[in-house]
């Protein structure tokens, strides 16, 4: 059984976009949900961050279908403080644990790479759900892309 209960459990891949299809991948989630399902950014929400060689763009599939993504980069020239952040997947995955998963997956990131710390800026509709990953806020609640959102933070490693 899968994780709602029906079928056959799915075959869940996490990994680095490594080619250009797998990062047209990452893309084309975050595209879907913060531009036409959410309308956070008004036509793209790629910036100079996505362009940093040091950002890491992970795609998550599930049955061999892109499904999600997020993407993790180091804030200080020693990769000790790490920001993770542009959490997406599909309406249509969220069943799956895929959001939880991809967190994870960023958060071992910066780990594997020396870092100590990771911070984001959550939504607040999403607060309870990093909360439940073992994430802590720190500081008010601030505007970020014009939506109210919380920061949050997580060590890295231990």
């Amino acid at each position: 059984m899968n994780r709602n209960g029906a079928g056959a459990e799915p075959i869940v891949k996490m990994f680095a976009a490594s080619t250009e299809t797998e990062l047209a991948g990452h893309f084309q989630i975050r595209h879907q949900v913060f531009v036409v399902e959410q309308k956070v950014f008004p036509a793209t929400d790629r910036d100079a961050i996505d362009e940093d060689l040091r950002t890491i763009h992970l795609v998550g599939y599930v049955n061999g279908e892109i499904a999600g993504a997020v993407r993790a980069y180091p804030l200080d020239a020693e990769g000790r403080t790490w920001q993770g952040d542009r959490l997406a997947v599909l309406p249509k995955f969220r069943i799956f644990r895929l959001g939880a998963d991809l967190v994870g997956l960023a958060v071992a990131t910066g780990g594997n790479k020396g870092g100590d710390i990771m911070h984001a800026h959550v939504q607040i509709s999403n607060v309870k759900f990093f909360e439940h990953l073992g994430w802590r806020s720190v500081g008010p609640i601030e505007i970020y892309v014009g939506l109210e959102h919380q920061p949050m933070f997580i060590n890295l490693g231990g």
